[in-house]
């Protein structure tokens, strides 16, 4: 089964935002580069373009539950989660996630991906987009990783079954 998930309110403003302030920068290292022989606009604009493009590359697209695995979709690479791997699958409640502070990884541009800790949950691996209804999926090695389908509840009933 496929499961969809989009953007929270916070991810938005923060892509929009962004967006508009690498395309600022980009546009205006190209009037520098035609007043200026200088290489650093040039290297400005690479570095502004591939944060942009890897932090989409890296964006979780869809979730996929099979009977061996869930698959995270990324534009890029996708992630494996085999199922004999999985201890629990379980919603919790936001407040749980709530003051995580990025240890390695994206908070915000895109969603919300990588690693991530809290003194509730410890250290976690973040596939997220947004961070309303988490999923927590818990493996064997006590790997703590949070997922948000748009669907929550059904995601997590199918692990129930």
């Amino acid at each position: 089964m496929t499961y969809k998930t989009s953007l929270d309110k916070t991810a938005i403003i923060i892509t929009i935002a962004v967006t508009v302030l690498f395309a600022f920068i980009i546009i205006g290292q190209f009037a520098i580069i035609k007043d200026e022989g200088s290489a650093i606009p040039i290297y400005t604009t690479t570095a502004c373009l591939l944060i942009y493009f890897l932090a989409f590359a890296f964006t979780p697209v869809n979730y996929i539950v099979t009977t061996e695995e869930i698959i995270v979709r990324r534009p890029l690479s996708n992630v494996h989660i085999k199922r004999a791997d999985i201890k629990s699958v379980e919603l919790i409640d936001k407040n749980k996630i709530a003051g995580s502070l990025r240890t390695f990884g994206n908070g915000g541009l895109f969603g919300y991906y990588g690693n991530f800790a809290n003194f509730s949950l410890g250290r976690m691996t973040w596939y997220a987009t947004r961070r309303d209804k988490p999923v927590l999926v818990t493996t064997t090695a006590n790997k703590k990783i949070i997922l948000t389908p748009d669907e929550p509840e059904k995601f997590v009933k199918e692990f129930s079954e």
